[in-house]
């Protein structure tokens, strides 16, 4: 799982252009879905719907321009299947209608859905909990990540997250946390320790530079629960063919850097080789150093 520098440039962007994010509920033609969404002042749109009798979240991202919000549903080698057009949008509306229609207009269904709640941002705003749907999932499992927000605050924080077993919904397990608030990308998956079993992260908090962290949750390969691994570390590459975690770490305008390569044992990150090089002005290239 990659950090990769466009993940923090869509973070900038969520912090600075974005507005609140909303989370609708209704159906697509005669099923019920999720639907959660999420507009920047640009126009550019990031949503993902998941039908609730199979719980398996899909990316629809577009574009609301002149009052008209299309949302497209793409297939593995990027190529449309259907789109999602609701015109006369309104971000503040409670009801919004549209309709579903596959790529070769071979069917079409209506859509009615109703808010459920927004994440706005701004000191004013507080509340105890809410559940967001969030747009990846295991084979098994999906998540839904709960925000809370404290007046005062003006970002809304990740409290903790919920995991549901697809298509009966049964509750599994509440893990707390305390993370930043990241657009519609708060949780990923990966194998993290490399036992061939899906885990998941969620999105920490960014820091100076390109400098991310994250939480990483492996599954009990011997059952449905989850626990918070001990591992840490800036901005954490993982490589499941060598079975090892990358770490970077940069600073000062990109004139100190730290790689480090660990391996894992019994669930635990082992430090096996570290470099450290910082830019040298009369040379004018990076010498190595100690790492600290």
């Amino acid at each position: 799982m990659r950090m990769r520098l466009s993940i923090l440039i869509l973070l900038l962007l969520f912090t600075v252009s974005g507005k609140s994010q909303s989370s609708y509920s209704g159906y697509l033609g005669n099923f019920p879905i999720t639907l959660v969404m999420y507009h920047y002042i640009d126009g550019v749109s990031l949503a993902y719907y998941a039908y609730d009798n199979y719980d398996s979240p899909i990316t629809i991202n577009g574009k609301l321009k002149n009052g008209k919000l299309n949302l497209f549903e793409k297939d593995n080698t990027g190529n449309n299947t259907a789109t999602l057009v609701f015109e006369n949008f309104e971000e503040n509306k409670n009801e919004i209608k549209g309709i579903w229609i596959k790529s070769d207009k071979s069917k079409t269904y209506q859509i009615l859905l109703h808010k459920e709640f927004d994440v706005d941002y701004g000191d004013s705003f507080e509340w105890k909990s809410k559940e967001l749907l969030q747009s990846k999932s295991t084979k098994e499992h999906y998540f839904k990540t709960i925000i809370t927000k404290k007046k005062g605050d003006f970002y809304a924080r990740i409290s903790g997250v919920k995991i549901f077993e697809k298509k009966t919904d049964r509750l599994i397990q509440t893990i707390e946390l305390d993370c930043q608030l990241f657009g519609t990308d708060n949780i990923n998956i990966g194998d993290y320790n490399f036992d061939g079993v899906e885990d998941f992260s969620v999105f920490e908090a960014s820091y100076s530079g390109p400098n991310t962290s994250s939480i990483f949750i492996l599954r009990n390969p011997n059952s449905d629960q989850y626990l918070k691994s001990n591992f840490s570390g800036t901005s954490l590459e993982f490589d499941n063919d060598a079975k090892l975690i990358y770490e970077h770490n940069q600073c000062c305008a990109g004139r100190s850097h730290m790689n480090a390569t660990h391996k894992v044992i019994n669930n635990e990150m082992i430090l096996i080789k570290q470099k450290c090089l910082e830019y040298d002005d009369e040379k004018e290239d990076f010498v190595e150093t100690d790492c600290e």
